[in-house]
């Protein structure tokens, strides 16, 4: 990988990793047209997992105050109910228990919607590191049906609920829908907000409960294939590869930025349709044999 490849993929990466039009289809698709690592998926994988990285120290860093807050919340609500000194908050409506703080909750709430998709990356994670997960037919078939997906969210979606009124029910609900991301073209911020916005969550409550879930996820896969990567890519990638992280922090963070307020004012409907066409265009191409499915 050379550093003008690099760039490309990390600014693919920082743009398309929040705004939900999915990152790991855009990242082949780009890995493709730059003959990034061509024919060995295994490298392609180690590289987009690492160049995530970039895209996760950008959500750190813009939720550094809410991340600060959800730990040292639900260290000293455990330590006072280990130690039985139990708070008491009020305001839960039912929904949290009494001695957990909205930001100790929400801790909580990660934690719940981090579940499916760690159970069933790792049962399947020969499968999503291999070839087929690589399958253009599979990036334009996802783009398609997430894209309607998201848009059925839209119609049906109560958007009533605010952070502090998710309940377990909804952070599963989120997090069985990130399963989804493990398939290339999907998104995981794309699954993630749908499955908030299925959930009754306001646009932008969605999306950041959307950030803040992929936290995990991202530092989990990232880390895993970072060691991996050591035996996996070439050595003389290494600067490409941090110059291509960097960028896609950068990156990253605006887009994080941009989205939030994007959907405080509108829905997600620019993104359904750009998710629809662009499969559409896609499933075209490989119909027609312009291109292939693999790499």
């Amino acid at each position: 990988m050379d550093l003008l490849q690099a760039v490309i993929l990390g600014i693919v990466q920082g743009l398309t990793e929040f705004i939900p039009i999915s990152s790991t289809g855009h990242l082949v698709i780009a890995s493709r047209l730059t003959n990034l690592y061509d024919g060995n998926p295994e490298q392609l994988t180690a590289t987009m997992a690492v160049i995530q990285l970039g895209t996760l120290a950008a959500v750190f860093v813009y939720f550094a105050t809410d991340i600060v807050n959800i730990t040292v919340a639900f260290t000293r609500d455990h330590i006072a109910w280990l130690s039985g000194r139990k708070n008491n908050f009020s305001g839960t409506n039912g929904i949290r228990p009494i001695w957990l703080s909205d930001d100790a909750w929400l801790g909580w709430l990660i934690v719940a919607g981090s579940i499916p998709v760690a159970i069933i990356g790792l049962l399947f994670k020969e499968e999503i590191e291999g070839s087929l997960t690589k399958n253009l037919w599979i990036v334009a078939s996802m783009l398609v049906i997430v894209g309607l997906l998201m848009g059925l969210a839209e119609m049906v979606g109560s958007q009533r609920k605010n952070i502090k009124q998710l309940g377990v029910m909804d952070a599963l609900i989120v997090g069985l829908s990130q399963v989804l991301a493990l398939l290339p073209g999907a998104s995981r911020s794309g699954s993630t907000i749908m499955g908030g916005l299925f959930a009754g969550l306001k646009r932008d409550t969605a999306a950041r409960f959307s950030f803040l879930l992929m936290i995990p996820a991202i530092t989990a896969s990232g880390l895993l294939e970072l060691y991996e990567a050591v035996e996996i890519l070439p050595p003389e990638s290494l600067t490409s590869l941090l110059v291509g992280t960097a960028v896609a922090g950068v990156v990253g963070y605006l887009a994080i930025w941009f989205l939030l307020a994007f959907l405080k004012k509108y829905s997600t409907a620019v993104f359904i349709v750009y998710r629809i066409i662009l499969g559409g265009i896609l499933a075209y191409l490989l119909y027609a044999g312009i291109i292939s499915p693999q790499g």
